[in-house]
């Protein structure tokens, strides 16, 4: 147990936060077009409400 509190769960943390920085520092590399949030039209909106 003391191997699974030392090493798995540490390394476990540390993939996840890497993860997580890839995640967010890829929108560095897309075009600017693609970086900015989708646009909501109102034709969306109305399939979305069924």
């Amino acid at each position: 147990m003391a191997i699974f509190r030392q090493y798995i769960i540490p390394l476990l943390v540390v993939l996840t936060f890497l993860f997580a920085l890839v995640a967010v520092s890829a929108r560095i590399f897309l075009p600017s077009d693609m970086a900015a949030p989708a646009p909501i039209t109102s034709e969306q909106l109305s399939v979305i409400s069924y």
